[in-house]
């Protein structure tokens, strides 16, 4: 049981009385690499600001373990146009994944810049450290994101579509970093996607969602069940499964 890092038992999310997604039941444990699966409007990205505490859940309830707190979660959250023309340089933006480290203190201290530099380097975007943000490519502006998120990072990792609007290059390159922090840091990876090939090539575990839960297990399992097979058939055919 302490291995468990959330538990979700009957949750109902939503938005005021209108519920998206209902009874969902799943847990993820520490080192888990968990893929949300679901249509347009299925309520995944509900549920990641419901695990943020951004939005409570309607019904229901979502625990965090004792030792995984709200400020040891990190966050790349999908980016918006005006996000995409921030007038900061690199250094700057993942620092402040440090905020939440600093308490009262106005300023960073050397172990926090030690941090930004060590997650720019583990990224490999110390040489843009004094770019401009607004500058820089979609793969490059993502990777300073991740870096950022893990500045706050110290358990989990919480990922909203992190690849949107990123080539094939940079896409696949994404993907191989967030899979080496979960293998190699052992760091938990809780993912929202629409792609299900790389959700059944990374994941360990797959949470499908829409209107009352349709899947939560393993990826193995997920290939085996209807609904798993019913998804991958219309994604292989280019039909829309985000």
């Amino acid at each position: 049981m302490s291995k468990i890092q959330i538990a979700c038992k009957n949750a109902s999310l939503g938005y005021e009385n209108t519920v998206v997604v209902r009874d969902l039941n799943f847990t993820v444990s520490k080192g888990d690499y968990l893929c949300i699966l679901g249509e347009n409007g299925s309520g995944k990205s509900t549920l990641i600001k419901a695990l943020l505490g951004l939005k409570p859940q309607l019904s229901g309830e979502i625990r965090f373990g004792k030792k995984v707190g709200k400020n040891q979660i990190g966050y790349l959250p999908q980016q918006t146009i005006v996000q995409r023309d921030f007038p900061a340089s690199v250094r700057e933006i993942v620092q402040s994944g440090c905020m939440n480290r600093c308490g009262l203190r106005p300023f960073y201290n050397q172990e926090e810049k030690q941090l930004a530099s060590d997650m720019m380097e583990k990224l490999q975007i110390t040489h843009l450290a004094k770019r401009c943000y607004r500058e820089l490519s979609g793969g490059q502006q993502q990777r300073v994101l991740l870096a950022r998120a893990l500045c706050a990072a110290r358990k989990m990792l919480l990922l909203d579509e992190p690849v949107t609007g990123l080539d094939p290059k940079a896409t696949l390159e994404m993907y191989e970093i967030i899979a080496r922090l979960n293998h190699e840091d052992n760091m938990t990876i809780i993912m929202v996607s629409h792609d299900m090939n790389a959700a059944v090539r990374y994941a360990s575990h797959i949470l499908h969602i829409g209107g009352k839960q349709l899947f939560f297990g393993t990826k193995e399992d997920y290939l085996e069940s209807k609904v798993g097979r019913a998804f991958l058939e219309a994604s292989d055919a280019g039909g829309e499964s985000a």
